[in-house]
């Protein structure tokens, strides 16, 4: 079988910060083990809402960067080279004194960060790390206090101006585009690392079925070579918001389509569903599932005033009339093509304001295999007979829309 999946490009824009140990020179020569991946393997948070602490136990030493991020107040810690070997007795407790929430995971290659959701805004009164030693685990010791929010933006504005660009991220890349041989379809697997999506137990996480059907939609669409299928991620990786866009246009999507299947409160609520982008959301189930959606990026400890100028150009400007035009003949043309096969919503087709659509030149569409949130979907979703008669279902219907007159696999 013919599998040509081209491999994801991501960049990840907020990168490591300021404020590792003094003393501790980049210049120093690599210690034994230090190309092996650091493992967390306890965290917890202590203290009151005047003083709170966190406490990392580490395999072994390692550099951290901070990042304060605003609206909502968050504090980052990025952790290069570091694998999450946790059990959940050894995490703390969501809430406690400054930190209302926390999540970590990855967020790249070799990336991996804690996001702490704050009750405001914080100083951090010292941070620091632990060598091993007398029998106890390396540390990385984090000390929070109440402060204003003008120190905060201070000290926020500060470890942006710090952070290291990475290379090739550069607004004239986006121009960069090439000459297709066939179509390009873009993949894209619904969130990822640090950004698990919905989760109802340990096997059935929305991350990981949207990476599995999304690999087998590509190994379709690639076989008989009238399409090309790149997927966003290949992995259990971050990918922000602003790079699913940004792959689209680079690689000259002809169409991007972001397959999700995610939760709603209402437990009846079950079938396939397909949206567009659209300034004003069809319906109060379209408004929460892009409001929820677009919170991907805030979840992973980004925010929009995290990227660079094109960026926020490409996820704020509505798409242009002709490009909104035939991703409403996509749906169209999708909800057709699978009616046949699938269950659909009593509303197949939505609209709302999902950034991850925004491709000003890209026809695009989000896909909703189904809401895990109801039993029947759910127990569909896990299924790989299900997943294999949906994938070609849906190839057929990219196909017809891209190359008219043909068919996948001759059906």
């Amino acid at each position: 079988m013919k599998y040509t999946i081209a491999l994801t490009f991501l960049m990840f824009f907020g990168t490591v910060a300021a404020a590792q140990n003094d003393g501790n020179s980049a210049q120093q020569a690599k210690k034994p083990g230090a190309d092996r991946a650091v493992s967390v393997q306890a965290m917890r948070l202590v203290g009151d809402a005047t003083r709170t602490r966190l406490v990392v136990d580490l395999s072994r030493e390692i550099k951290f960067g901070l990042l304060r991020l605003r609206d909502p107040y968050r504090l980052v810690v990025d952790l290069p080279n570091t694998q999450f070997d946790l059990e959940p007795e050894t995490a703390p407790a969501a809430e406690r004194g400054l930190v209302q929430d926390y999540r970590y995971g990855l967020v790249g290659p070799g990336r991996a960060r804690i996001v702490l959701d704050l009750s405001g805004p914080v100083n951090v009164v010292q941070s620091f790390s632990l060598p091993r030693g007398d029998g106890q685990p390396a540390r990385l010791v984090l000390d929070m206090a109440p402060g204003t929010a003008a120190d905060f933006a201070r000290a926020s504005a500060q470890e942006r101006r710090a952070r290291v660009s990475l290379p090739g991220q550069k607004g004239d890349r986006l121009r960069r585009k090439r000459r297709n041989a066939v179509p390009v379809v873009v993949i894209d697997p619904g969130h990822g690392g640090i950004d698990t999506g919905a989760t109802v137990s340990d096997k059935i996480i929305e991350k990981n079925l949207t990476l599995e059907f999304s690999r087998r939609l590509a190994e379709i669409l690639t076989e008989n070579g009238k399409m090309e299928a790149i997927l966003t991620r290949t992995d259990d990786a971050f990918v922000s918001l602003s790079d699913r866009v940004r792959i689209a246009r680079l690689n000259d999507a002809a169409l991007f389509v972001s397959v999700h299947a995610d939760i709603v409160p209402q437990s009846y609520v079950r079938g396939a569903t397909v949206y567009t982008v659209s300034d004003e959301a069809s319906d109060a189930v379209a408004a929460r599932m892009a409001e929820r959606e677009n919170r991907s990026d805030i979840l992973a400890g980004l925010s929009i005033e995290d990227q660079p100028d094109e960026v926020a150009d490409i996820l704020f400007d509505l798409a242009r009339r002709e490009t909104k035009n035939l991703s409403i003949r996509f749906a169209r043309t999708l909800i057709g093509g699978i009616r046949p096969e699938l269950t659909l919503n009593k509303s197949p087709w939505r609209r709302a304001s999902f950034l991850v659509l925004k491709a000003p030149d890209v026809p695009s569409v989000l896909f909703e295999l189904g809401y895990l949130s109801n039993n029947e979907d759910r127990e569909l979703l896990s299924s790989q007979a299900w997943q294999e008669k949906t994938a070609q279902a849906v190839a057929r219907a990219i196909e017809q829309f891209l190359v008219p007159g043909r068919t996948v696999n001759g059906g």
